[in-house]
């Protein structure tokens, strides 16, 4: 039972905090600050505490840096207290927790309180005391919120008392930043161990690609400290960001030698050289071949252009390691090949906003003025939509707008998105004549007026406010001081909308936060905007629904707000799109090839954009993504290409394992697509890159499975047979190798190969699975189940069951919000909490006797119970792939013929799944 706590006549939060000190076994203070006064009520219960052996952990914040210096070093003297800070230059800290350990249970203290004199006598706080056993939820959740909290925080040291100390004395507005040693990021751990597996399996290139503002230089500088080259060379195309690089690397790696090598000095001697290409490319002979370990190219995507080639061709580096946010290739190629498809990370912008690796962001979707009405325009007309966008009421509402939302920092610095360079002009002129000086830039604009213009945007005592902007895709317009975006144009395409977004998101000083303001019309594809905050990792069509009517409440570090009629007419547009159609996925077929600037789209030029788009959709609507592509385009070439069948056999093959859940088969098949046969030892070999263990039966499976050996009649007849398994070797097929003659079909399955190679890489990694490969939250169906198990048997049967077992793996599907029409639909299965539901079993399951006796007993009998769920959507009217839950246990059961169980998971759903599948809307 709860109770609550106040500062009153009768009692107060002191009094029940020293009472549960005295009696506990253990404790942990969690407060967002604490004062000497506080203390110094607390010292008698925690000398008494010394003396008993009572261990504790206290862990409070620089949270607007009211935490005392004399308090920590008071706290520092006992012994038994662990003493840690939490640094809130990049987040806020406004938790008050005390935990109380006793022998079956904790007592916990949540509220208002932080340690100080007046919060535990005399203040009006409010308190709740709760007592939780220690396997239940609440307890549990807590404590793994404090460890997470605990483990991204710092010691307390006498370095820190110091600088802390004296930054206190100082009269400063901004927060205090502790110099301790640069700490790696989530993005950075990552990078870093998987470029420490490409080493170890002799590879000598890498590519990380991060969103802008996540720290790709710090990486670099982690890696070289890590690798340890005697000369190492950085390589940028611009000379004002060399700067920055050697700073960076002076940062993390102590005593180096650092020179720049430029058109204004040449310091090729240094061990540490930062060089521009524009310099290096004219003067690399300079160097010998092998003068440097290790090479980083900075903006790795120019890396085929005339000047860096010279350098790529002349340098045998140890190691090379391209960093950039945007792999694309000028010429329209892969990046990914030039670096030996080594992807050392992969971070994109909803990943980089969860982890906190760029500004969180306030956007604000507001209804536009009623004379902006898009109802008969196409908005592929640039020319009218300007001229019906170029209206000075909305310039005046537009203003008003930005007035009532205001901006982090002290200059506002905003960034408008315009829809022409006669739009951004009048914008500018019509700020201007209100007196907010602004400016505008195009493509057309030299980078000397951008850097000028940014420079004056940036500099505190320069009067200009805003830019408006066209042709965002164009480098030099990402400004890391900005902190709001207008947008001032509808968009057909979520990807343009978030990379809108995204140009403000980098982290810059007296900046907490970057506020949006997106002018949101009638026009019929303003859905897309809900489409573009989910990402492409949507559940279904309810999820966007759930998400928007509770104003994205699930998504990490933003506060979205959306106002009620734009919410309406958005959820008005998503019941009625059908997002499986063909005229559906027509749209955003050609939304993504205008966004390539008009070239067809290969396969893998998905990769670059697959936050938020994907060829799946397309290939379960064709077969496969070349035949998509036919209806489409109906290009004679195309038309030719389709008009064999084996090939189209041989995609569909391919195609149909898209996304790719074991790596295996693809890439023995892109191993014989340059060689006639490949032995049990040269796939291990090959495999071997890609994995931390190459499981030898899964090998073989796989070459069983290739050689069609588990395929029932209809799948024989439908796909091609591309290898035959002969004397412990795969070979190509006759048929394989006709196909191979021709480039262009050749080409073909090679990016879908590609595709799913380095999908698997950015999805998986070198995850070390063990049997059956399956990886908590991924999504998968019944057959691809059966593959991860190395079942050996035709796969097809492995289907149409809530149970199924191989082994001493039992897999238990559960679907969720049955159609009540449905067979079936009396089941009850559902979850009581976040770790713990309900299962029935078979109908013929009985409790002493075979699989049924297994399930009930799995811990005795050594069953392992893995958990898939999926859901039926009362909106599409369609159940989705089953997501994977991990392993249960069962705890309780009762019943027979059928069984009902009561089920654990070994790890609980986050809030985020745990909503999916209880939410009802």
């Amino acid at each position: 039972m709860n109770q609550l706590i106040t500062n009153n006549q009768n009692s107060n939060f002191y009094n029940h905090l020293t009472k549960l000190l005295l009696e506990c076994n253990s404790f942990i203070f969690n407060v967002a600050f604490i004062n000497y006064s506080g203390v110094q009520l607390l010292l008698n219960c925690l000398e008494e505490l010394k003396k008993k052996g009572i261990k504790g952990k206290i862990l409070s914040s620089t949270y607007l840096n009211f935490t005392e210096v004399e308090a920590l070093k008071k706290l520092q003297e006992f012994e038994n207290i662990e003493l840690k800070i939490y640094d809130c230059t990049n987040k806020g800290f406004h938790a008050k927790a005390y935990i109380f350990e006793f022998e079956e249970e904790y007592k916990i203290l949540l509220g208002s309180s932080n340690i100080t004199s007046s919060a535990f006598k005399t203040n009006i706080e409010w308190n709740i005391k709760s007592i939780s056993k220690k396997n239940e939820e609440f307890s549990t959740n807590i404590l793994q919120e404090f460890k997470t909290l605990w483990e991204d925080s710092f010691f307390v040291t006498k370095d820190f008392l110091q600088q802390y100390g004296q930054y206190k004395l100082k009269t400063k507005v901004e927060n205090f930043v502790y110099e301790k040693e640069l700490k790696i990021n989530s993005m950075q751990k990552q990078a870093l161990e998987k470029l420490d597996f490409f080493r170890r399996k002799k590879e000598t290139k890498a590519l990380a690609i991060a969103a802008t503002g996540t720290g790709k230089t710090y990486l670099a500088a982690f890696d070289v400290k890590a690798f340890s080259p005697k000369k190492m060379l950085f390589i940028v195309h611009r000379e004002n960001i060399l700067q920055k690089a050697k700073k960076s690397f002076e940062a993390v790696i102590k005593n180096i030698e650092c020179g720049f090598f430029t058109g204004n000095k040449k310091e090729q001697k240094a061990s540490y050289l930062f060089a521009t290409v524009q310099t290096l490319s004219a003067n690399y002979k300079k160097f010998s071949k092998e003068e440097f370990d290790y090479i980083i190219y900075d903006e790795a995507h120019h890396i085929t252009s005339p000047s860096y080639e010279k350098i790529t061709n002349y340098f045998k580096p140890k190691f090379s390691l391209g960093l950039t946010a945007t792999p694309n290739r000028m010429d329209g190629n892969s990046i990914y090949e030039v670096f030996d498809d080594n992807i050392a990370c992969d971070i994109r912008l909803n990943e980089a906003l969860e982890n906190n690796l760029v500004v969180p962001f306030h956007y604000y979707g507001v209804t536009d003025i009623k004379e902006i009405d898009y109802e008969s325009v196409d908005l592929k007309d640039i020319v009218l939509l300007s001229k019906l966008l170029m209206v000075n009421k909305r310039v005046d509402f537009i203003i008003q707008k930005l007035n009532f939302y205001g901006n982090s920092g002290d200059k506002r610095r905003v960034l408008g998105f315009c829809a022409s360079k006669e739009h951004a002009k009048f914008m500018s002129d019509e700020f201007n004549k209100k007196g907010i000086v602004s400016a505008f830039l195009t493509s057309e604009d030299s980078v000397l007026k951008r850097e000028k213009i940014i420079k004056e945007l940036e500099n505190e005592k320069n009067s200009l406010e805003v830019v408006f902007s066209v042709d965002i895709f164009n480098e030099g317009v990402d400004i890391p001081s900005v902190n709001t975006v207008l947008m001032l144009r509808p968009t057909n395409s979520p990807i343009v909308f978030i990379q809108q977004l995204g140009r403000g998101l980098r982290k810059y000083k007296s900046k907490e936060f970057l506020t949006i303001i997106d002018f949101i019309g009638n026009h019929k594809k303003a859905f897309l905007i809900a489409l573009a905050l989910c990402g492409n990792k949507i559940l279904d069509k309810e999820s966007i629904k759930f998400s928007l009517l509770n104003n994205f409440a699930d998504f990490a570090n933003a506060h979205i707000v959306i106002d009620e009629i734009s919410k309406q007419r958005v959820l008005e547009q998503i019941n009625s799109e059908n997002l499986s159609s063909f005229k559906y996925l027509k749209s955003r077929y050609f939304e993504f090839k205008a966004l390539l600037g008009n070239k067809v789209p290969k396969i893998e030029d998905f990769i670059n954009y697959d936050e938020f788009i994907s060829p799946v959709p397309f290939i379960l609507e064709s077969k496969s993504y070349i035949e998509f592509l036919q209806k489409v385009e109906k290009t004679e070439e195309l038309k030719e290409l389709c008009s064999d069948e084996n090939f189209l056999k041989a995609v569909r093959f391919i195609d149909f394992y898209l996304p790719l859940r074991r790596v295996y088969e693809f890439v023995i098949l892109k191993y014989l697509l340059s060689n006639e046969c490949c032995s049990l030892e040269k796939a291990f070999k090959i495999l071997d890159k890609y994995l931390n263990r190459v499981d030898k039966e899964t090998i073989k499976h796989s070459f069983s499975y290739l050689n069609q050996e588990f395929f029932d009649s209809s799948q024989k007849k439908r796909f091609l047979k591309l290898v035959f398994w002969e004397n412990e070797e795969l070979k190509r097929t006759q048929e394989f190798e006709k196909l191979l003659e021709n480039k262009d079909k050749k080409n073909i399955i090679e990016n879908s190969l590609n595709y799913g190679i380095l999908t698997y890489e950015k999805s998986f990694g070198s995850f070390d699975f063990g049997l059956p490969f399956l990886k908590l939250y991924e999504k998968y169906n019944m057959q691809e189940i059966a593959l991860l198990s190395n079942f050996d048997k035709i796969h097809s049967s492995f289907r149409g069951s809530g149970f199924l077992k191989f082994k001493d793996d039992f897999f238990l599907f559960i679907t969720l919000e049955k159609d009540k029409f449905a067979k079936g639909s009396h089941y009850e299965n559902n979850f009581l909490s976040k770790d713990c539901f309900t299962f029935i079993s078979k109908p013929k399951m009985s409790q002493d006797k075979g699989d049924g006796k297994r399930l009930i007993n799995n811990k005795k009998e050594k069953a392992k119970l893995h958990i898939f769920v999926r859901k039926f959507s009362h909106v599409d009217k369609k159940v989705q792939k089953f997501l994977y839950l991990g392993l249960a246990n069962c705890i309780k059961y009762e019943g027979n013929q059928p069984i009902k169980t009561w089920l654990k998971l070994e790890k609980p759903l986050n809030n985020k799944i745990y909503e999916e599948f209880t939410k009802i809307i």
